[in-house]
């Protein structure tokens, strides 16, 4: 998990987190431990080693341990420019990361299916910006954030040790191939 969060910093990611939680039995249960971290460049707390030494020191195999980065991707501004004739506004807004961690006893070892550490990067929206029509400013910045995203992917691969890896969408198509499909469109 912190090899992770390590690499999510490298690519452009908050160097803090935002708020971690420790998880009994199931997500069902109430959390064993749970924290926000306020927004304080100098709190020492929320440094990722910090927050997962305290999260983790209810260690235990049918534990998972869950932790809020934030990292930066292009939005189009929604203050209506563009319905009134003006160019589209870009500006970089912080965007939830969780990242999970699964103890081998946790949820009936529901880390088989998820694996031992899950990333989640909210809504597929940022990455493929679907509504947005593609002018060659917009082209930049959906390229800009799946840029980002492989970038912390590879990463991830090389320096994390994993087994393996899945893109996964909750509509559970394939977000590897509609990122293929909105790159081709940009290209």
């Amino acid at each position: 998990m912190l090899g992770v969060m390590r690499q999510l910093t490298a690519v452009g990611g908050e160097s803090r987190l935002s708020a971690s939680a420790a998880y009994p039995l199931a997500w069902n249960e109430a959390p064993l431990f749970s924290r926000i971290f306020v927004d304080d460049p100098d709190n020492e707390d929320a440094l990722p080693e910090n927050a997962v030494r305290e999260a983790t020191e209810l260690m235990h195999p049918d534990t998972a341990f869950e932790f809020e980065q934030r990292w930066p991707l292009w939005v189009p501004d929604s203050t209506g420019a563009a319905e009134i004739g003006l160019e589209t506004i870009w500006r970089k807004q912080q965007t939830k990361v969780t990242i999970v961690g699964f103890g081998p006893e946790f949820d009936d070892a529901s880390f088989e299916q998820n694996g031992h550490v899950r990333v989640d990067f909210g809504i597929d929206s940022p990455f493929l910006l679907e509504a947005v029509e593609l002018d060659e400013e917009a082209t930049r910045r959906v390229q800009a954030n799946i840029e980002m995203l492989l970038a912390f992917t590879l990463s991830v691969e090389k320096n994390c040790g994993i087994s393996s890896r899945l893109l996964w969408t909750e509509s559970g198509e394939s977000l590897a191939q509609k990122l293929i499909e909105r790159l081709q469109k940009v290209h």
